[in-house]
């Protein structure tokens, strides 16, 4: 279901911002460091339909995550987080969240780390991979956004 011609994965940085420029272009006023599109009704409905196919069954229909997801299970691995504002996923910026959701979060950190999050990156397109995660930002409270938008700024500085 690829429907964008842009990789992301070991060329982050090039895909990312030719991304960028395809938003700009489209005529979405785009924050510095700010891919998601949390604020289009269209690309959020988008992102709600594709999270419900592909993402609900680990990280909830409510984006709960899964129980304990800070405490290891048997196999060493953490459980889903949660993607509503009581997780960690704000704490990262567009670029880092599309790379983890692309590659899985095993490529992302390295060094032997396991993970049962896979990427997604051969499942989905670029576009399909940013309605996700705009849909998912859209459902934060504006106090969460504001702090997320100023990670995405200070990470644009970088």
């Amino acid at each position: 279901m690829r429907q964008s011609g842009v990789m992301i994965g070991g060329v982050v940085a090039v895909g990312l911002a030719g991304l960028g420029v395809a938003l700009w272009s489209a005529g979405v006023a785009q924050a510095p460091g700010q891919m998601l599109r949390w604020q289009d009704a269209e690309v959020v409905a988008q992102g709600a339909r594709i999270y419900a196919d592909a993402c609900a069954s680990c990280h909830g229909a409510d984006l709960a995550g899964q129980p304990d997801w800070q405490v290891r299970l048997d196999t060493g691995r953490l459980p889903a987080p949660p993607h509503d504002e009581t997780g960690h996923t704000w704490h990262h910026p567009d670029a880092q969240l599309i790379d983890i959701t692309t590659r899985g979060t095993a490529a992302i950190v390295g060094g032997g780390y396991e993970s049962d999050m896979a990427g997604f990156g051969d499942v989905l397109g670029a576009e399909e991979i940013i309605a996700v995660l705009s849909f998912i930002k859209s459902t934060w409270p504006a106090e969460v956004i504001a702090t997320h938008d100023q990670i995405n700024a200070r990470s644009a500085l970088q």
